[in-house]
């Protein structure tokens, strides 16, 4: 057996009693070393692309990740696509984020996703509220919700809607939901085209092919300051600051519908934890940044932050309301 001189084996001993906290050291600060992607689960424009491309551009211009991120397109089945793609293939990729919001719990919730769940993936971050509106061509007959619920009333069939979601989808719902309250019954009757994105659906719906647009505040904004959209009502709590002031809630027109929409990401379920915490610090000092409050403003987004371990308690609850409420609607596979 070889035996060391005593000087070298205390160094020895030094060393190897060190050997856990530098490999703890490392586990720790497993950030990314180079590209990153961002996988918005739809076409360019609406609010999936808005999240990562936003999110990109603010975490390389404050320096908080060390090269280029990419914005990866993959659309489908609100999301479905972009989900199994990110299991199937990409499920260990530590340097990738995908973004999410509560179109994606919902249609988690209804079983939508082949085979998909909420445990399959982790869920990292929450970074603003995005309210749902419903807006109208500028040369719409309707004036306001109540206007636009009592033709429903009349005729459910007399209004069509378009999304950038799939039918059963977050923006669907919401429609179903202000309905429910204006006591319409025949649900199932009422017209709603879904497309990829809210972008695609606001312009189908200005070239005169469907009456009106369901979905969020960020999707519409550049179509009502280019005066081509009107809002009917917005699903927040209290009236919106800003130039969204003027525009009335579905509370203040006696449909008490509140219709907040997450904007946020998830990453594959098999990243290291280490890639997972560097990836929620990350996030969590975006957040708290002056830059992303501007961005925020701008687009029309709600301060709404959980990240972590809240993030995923808040992900499991909101799956199970969403699946409740669906349930009583007859939308949630079998």
């Amino acid at each position: 057996m070889t035996t060391f001189p005593r000087d070298t084996r205390a160094w020895l001993g030094a060393m190897l009693c060190s050997l856990p906290l530098a490999l703890s050291a490392f586990d720790v600060h497993a950030a990314p070393e180079g590209k990153t992607d961002c996988i918005a689960p739809a076409k360019p424009g609406g609010g999936w692309d808005f999240t990562c491309r936003a999110t990109a551009r603010a975490l390389q211009e404050l320096d908080l990740i060390p090269a280029g991120m990419q914005t990866v397109n993959i659309p489908g089945a609100s999301g479905g696509v972009a989900f199994s793609h990110v299991r199937a293939k990409r499920n260990d990729d530590n340097d990738l984020i995908v973004a999410a919001s509560t179109a994606t719990t919902t249609r988690l919730a209804q079983r939508r996703y082949a085979g998909g769940d909420r445990d399959q993936v982790r869920w990292v971050n929450a970074m603003g509220a995005d309210y749902g509106i419903v807006a109208v061509p500028e040369d719409s007959p309707y004036d306001d919700l109540a206007e636009l619920l009592d033709a429903l009333e009349k005729n459910p069939q007399s209004v069509s809607f378009s999304g950038g979601d799939v039918v059963g989808g977050f923006d669907h719902l919401k429609v179903l939901m202000a309905a429910r309250e204006a006591g319409i019954d025949d649900l199932r009757d009422i017209k709603y085209l879904a497309f990829d994105s809210g972008s695609v659906a606001i312009t189908q719906l200005l070239g005169g092919h469907l009456d009106a647009f369901t979905g969020d505040v960020s999707e519409a904004m550049s179509f009502v300051e280019s005066g081509d959209l009107r809002l009917l009502a917005v699903f927040s709590e209290e009236r919106l600051p800003g130039e969204l002031s003027d525009v009335p809630t579905a509370r203040e027109q006696g449909i008490d519908v509140v219709a907040p929409n997450w904007r946020g990401f998830y990453v594959p379920g098999g990243v290291s934890d280490a890639a997972y915490a560097d990836w929620k610090e990350t996030l969590d000092t975006l957040y708290d940044s002056a830059q992303w409050k501007q961005i925020m403003k701008t687009n029309g987004l709600l301060p709404f932050h959980k990240s972590g371990d809240d993030m995923e308690r808040f992900v499991e609850k909101q799956v199970n309301d969403i699946r409740e409420l669906s349930e009583t609607l007859g939308l949630v596979a079998s």
